[in-house]
């Protein structure tokens, strides 16, 4: 399993058109991407693993992160199993513990509780499975102190997402010289600030309306009136935004502050489309 160089994060690849995402995935995998990431909200996200898996041949494709409170840990160890025998161990497991506006409903309004403990037992059950997920093939969502620990004890390493090179330099330090780092980094294509703020603006602002990546900023030391007004230093510092050698500019950023693979996620105006223009860039740039 190759996890250097740069891949892919999108939704598109597991809530866009099934043809679409295996036709973008076996694309993506010709141009040179090394991972395919994509999110989970629940569902049937082993379908999605196996339509990317079937339609590559080469890359890894790694849940970015399975939901663990809307999953069965047991059934999850089976899909796991299966799926990575067929297709040469590619399948990568990301698992997180998501957010609590994201789990809590109106049958278990305080379900999401303890998120550390949670994900404890949550590894527990994937080992004691009549098929366990291996360690090396599964690596947690870990954005503070004691979940990063966890991942670098319990997993390959850590999928940090809406970061910047300053907490990839502080994960580093926290997992040691072993386990993975594999930070995803937001993207936007453009000529200039006023079209990224037009492109980014609302779709960062949803995010830091999570107290997680909330917290993971303050703790970086961006100020709460900073994180209010999403100021220009918050979004020059979690987008990656212009030409495609101002993105890798970042990848390379994040690199020298101890990544070994970075995810890159394009944003765009059109957000249901697949955006296979701007991926087809930062392949050729990267080439």
């Amino acid at each position: 399993m190759d996890l250097s160089g740069v891949g892919v994060w999108s939704h598109h690849l597991r809530y866009g058109d099934p043809g679409e995402a295996a036709d973008a995935a076996a694309e993506l995998d010709e141009l040179g991407f090394r991972a395919l990431w994509f999110p989970d909200g629940g569902g049937p996200v082993f379908d999605a693993v196996a339509n990317l898996l079937t339609a590559t041949r080469e890359i890894v494709v790694a849940t970015g992160i399975l939901n663990l409170w809307m999953h069965d840990p047991a059934g999850v160890a089976s899909s796991f199993a299966s799926l990575s025998a067929a297709h040469d161990g590619r399948f990568l497991m990301g698992i997180g513990v998501s957010h609590a506006v994201a789990v809590n409903n109106e049958q278990e309004p305080a379900r999401y509780r303890k998120p550390l403990a949670a994900m404890s037992a949550f590894l527990d059950e994937l080992d004691r499975a009549d098929q366990p997920v291996p360690a090396e093939s599964r690596v947690l969502a870990a954005l503070g102190p004691k979940m990063l620990d966890m991942a670098a004890r319990r997993a390959r390493g850590a999928h940090p997402y809406l970061v910047t090179p300053e907490h990839t330099r502080r994960a580093r330090e926290a997992l040691g010289e072993g386990p993975l780092l594999l930070p995803e980094q937001t993207v936007i294509l453009c000529a200039d600030r006023e079209e990224a703020r037009a492109i980014g603006d609302g779709w960062l602002r949803g995010y830091l309306a999570l107290p997680n990546y909330a917290n993971n900023l303050l703790r970086l030391g961006y100020s709460p009136e900073e994180l209010a007004s999403v100021s220009d230093r918050v979004f020059d510092d979690v987008f990656a935004w212009g030409d495609e050698e101002a993105i890798l500019r970042r990848v390379d950023e994040h690199r020298a502050a101890g990544a070994d693979h970075v995810c890159v996620q394009v944003v765009t105006a059109e957000a249901q489309v697949f955006p296979r223009k701007e991926w087809r860039l930062l392949a050729a740039a990267l080439r």
